[in-house]
């Protein structure tokens, strides 16, 4: 399997899970998918303890790497994240009213989702040491003091942990992706969600996609106006990561590949590693946009017309949230539970269809954040140069 691509194998790993449910489903027998499901909670609480870490190992030493500079980049990058979070919101927004009148419709779905997902035979539980927003919290703090004091020690040791972060993605959680995605599918095959929400959000989807390779050409047409690259170039030397992110599905993972990807854009070493980790975290325009196409769309069904006054403020605090999300499959979906709720007044049979939903395309979302921290990375780079070329 290791002479496989990642991608093929995240391939067979989904159609093995829906041909595992669908047969388990035929004959009535629960334990394979449980079985999986037993894997999944194992490998899903890893992610959520690990996590956390990786946000340290990467962004502390890439903030420490560009100098005492660092603190007004790590402004830059922060506001231009956030910033182009919203507008990809916002262009979903416009785009769905536009749209998915015409495509969704009340009553073209069951309103209730289905069966819940099966659980496994265990659950083992591995508590993070640290939140999402901690941990970057403590990035930001060990990044911006080694850089002031301008000792190596620390740094030093902050590379080893980089490091051996770097090895516990490679030999663990790359190889293990597979067999936790295909849990996943085939679990929604045997509760019949994946027939259901394909079958009805089809359309859907492929405006969300659509939606997103408009956004990254947005993006990078913008960042190469303003750093005087090439974007079509630019957006070549990017394949690579949006083709791993669709198999990883977790931003977090596919980091080494997006770092090697960016740094082929002549964006410095000091930068990219600073600002590929940085934006993993807090860059979700893609996971953005296929929210707030999903939710629309989830309020049509129900007979609702979503407001522009309900989703703004819905969108800006997608901004936030989701950072707190984790880097692994469906972490977006569930940072937003509490907006979707709170928010727009979703039930539980909604928020779960949207579960549901988000699942069946997260690889594509994940692909449009990793592709656009690029184009951050490109922007803040100019800015770094430009910050040096003043001195």
């Amino acid at each position: 399997m290791k002479k496989i691509g990642l991608l093929p194998r995240l391939i067979i790993g989904l159609i093995s899970g829906i041909i595992i449910g669908y047969l388990s489903s035929i004959a009535g027998m629960e334990w394979p998918v449980r079985l999986l499901a037993t894997f999944n909670g194992i490998f899903g609480n890893f992610l959520n303890y690990i996590i956390p870490f990786i946000i340290i190992a990467f962004v502390a030493p890439g903030i420490a790497d560009l100098g005492k500079g660092a603190g007004k980049l790590l402004g830059i990058t922060t506001g231009l994240a956030y910033g182009s979070t919203v507008i990809a919101g916002l262009l979903a927004f416009f785009a769905g009213s536009l749209l998915l009148p015409g495509i969704v419709s009340g009553g073209t779905a069951a309103a209730d989702p289905g069966e819940a997902l099966l659980t496994g035979f265990i659950v083992i539980e591995i508590p993070a040491m640290m939140g999402v927003m901690t941990a970057l919290v403590t990035a930001f703090v060990l990044g911006l003091g080694m850089a002031a004091i301008e000792k190596k020690s620390l740094l030093g040791v902050m590379k080893d942990f980089q490091s051996i972060i770097e090895k516990v993605i490679s030999t663990v959680i790359i190889p293990l992706l597979p067999i936790h995605i295909g849990g996943i599918f085939a679990n929604m095959t045997f509760a019949g969600e994946v027939v259901r929400t394909m079958a009805v959000f089809g359309q859907v989807f492929a405006i969300v996609i659509a939606l997103h390779i408009i956004y990254i050409l947005i993006q990078y047409f913008t960042a190469g106006s303003i750093s005087g690259k090439n974007p079509i170039k630019s957006l070549k030397n990017m394949i690579p990561a949006y083709l791993t992110a669709i198999g990883t599905q977790s931003s977090a993972a596919t980091i080494p590949v997006t770092l090697a990807s960016t740094k082929k854009n002549k964006v410095s070493d000091e930068v990219a590693d600073f600002a590929v980790p940085l934006c993993a975290t807090i860059h979700l325009s893609g996971s953005t946009i296929t929210l707030t196409m999903c939710a629309m769309a989830v309020m049509f069904i129900g007979g609702v017309t979503p407001a522009f006054s309900a989703m703004f403020p819905f969108i800006l605090m997608l901004g936030v949230t989701m950072v707190a999300a984790p880097g692994v499959p469906g972490g977006a979906v569930m940072a937003a539970l509490g907006l979707l709720t709170t928010m727009l007044g979703f039930t539980e049979a909604q928020t779960a269809l949207m579960i549901g939903l988000y699942l069946t395309q997260d690889s594509f979302g994940t692909a449009c954040n990793i592709t656009g921290d690029g184009a951050i990375a490109m922007v803040v780079d100019r800015f770094a140069k430009g910050n040096n070329t003043s001195k």
